[in-house]
């Protein structure tokens, strides 16, 4: 789904690139597609290298020389668009405090209206008008839904292997689902009991404790990764699928152990152009599915999903008493206003009363 923002402001474009209107739903659905392909596979949306690869998976899936020539040309527009100063377009925009990882109506409402607010400036090159008056939409605390200890223990049951290791580390360590899948060998550090997780959201890197009681499912599960690998390797596959350049500055690093994905599909997967098989990691969908399947055999009257765990995590470490700036860290977010929503997921224990510290017992 393309944001509603980014939606004018490409449609602005296509306007001043006189492309013909009755082509600008083609146009939306190759952006949505090329912004769905660089999700999936790790490229960079704004990066251009990344269109080549978009353009070799379209020819793959069938799609012909006109309609190739077509996509190409619309990303090319949206790479016009990013390309475009940003202190232009938001200088005078009202700002907000983070969203605490969700878009609810307000934001939607703000973001035509920024959309509008960008196409009358630059693409009509007039202003806006006066607004005075209008009231802008305001955002409604998000309160994000927590398990219990319990409940995690329940769906954790329901489970089959890999996904309960997978839930384990999403509860564990507070992991996004991507940040998670995207594991490799190379992400662990035994000695120290440390995982790092490389290029999170925002490109961060960071490092959380192993929960130590999961440590003899992690080395088993790492024993059975080994045995796979050796089997890929005896059958000449071209080793796992490696993205921004790391393949071209490590040699070979795709068949090396240290750069595997700690949870491998099942299956591999052919790239007619090189006419070789590499390996994924585990599709985000099986898991989201699994889980879904898990929390309904619970019977958990909650819309629990994969990123609920990582809310989970958040609000029982508030609720043990860790400091809200340690959290922040573990869970990788720039603002500590957007840690602070866990806040309210947990009993206030607040002594409210005033009292002099000489008077403590």
């Amino acid at each position: 789904m393309i944001p509603t923002a980014l939606n004018a402001q490409f449609g602005a474009l296509l306007v001043k690139n006189k492309i013909p209107q009755k082509v600008h739903s083609h146009y939306l659905k190759w952006l949505r597609y090329y912004l769905d392909f660089c999700q999936r596979y790790r490229f960079s949306e704004s990066n251009s290298r990344s269109l080549p690869n978009f353009i070799r998976k379209s020819k793959e899936k069938g799609q012909t020389d006109a309609q190739q020539k077509q996509a190409n040309e619309a990303i090319h527009i949206y790479y016009e668009l990013i390309r475009s100063k940003p202190s232009n377009r938001t200088s005078e925009l009202p700002k907000h405090p983070p969203d605490p990882e969700g878009v609810g109506l307000a934001s939607s409402q703000n973001q035509a209206f920024n959309a509008l607010l960008f196409f009358f400036r630059h693409v009509l090159n007039r202003e806006f008008g006066k607004i005075d008056g209008v009231v802008r939409a305001k955002r409604k605390p998000y309160i994000p839904v927590v398990l219990s200890r319990e409940e995690i223990d329940v769906i954790m049951a329901n489970l089959k292997y890999p996904y309960d290791l997978v839930v384990k580390l999403l509860y564990g360590c507070g992991l996004r689902l991507f940040e998670c899948l995207n594991l490799r060998m190379q992400s662990f550090n035994f000695d120290f009991g440390i995982l790092t997780v490389h290029d999170g959201k925002g490109k961060k890197d960071r490092t959380v404790a192993l929960p130590q009681v999961i440590m003899p499912d992690i080395k088993e599960h790492l024993e059975k990764v080994k045995a796979l690998h050796d089997k890929d390797l005896d059958e000449g596959y071209a080793g796992a699928f490696m993205f921004d350049l790391t393949e071209k500055k490590y040699k070979n690093c795709a068949r090396e152990f240290v750069w595997q994905w700690f949870f491998p599909a099942k299956i591999l997967t052919f790239v007619p152009d090189t006419s070789e098989f590499r390996r994924y990691h585990l599709h985000e969908r099986h898991v989201q599915k699994a889980i879904k399947r898990a929390v309904n055999k619970a019977k958990i009257c909650k819309r629990a999903t994969a990123h609920t765990f990582r809310h989970s995590f958040a609000s029982h470490l508030l609720e043990a008493n860790y400091d809200i700036r340690t959290i922040q860290e573990l869970l990788g977010h720039s603002d500590v206003r957007t840690t602070m929503i866990y806040t309210h997921t947990v009993k206030n224990r607040t002594i409210k009363e005033a009292k002099s510290p000489l008077d403590f017992e």
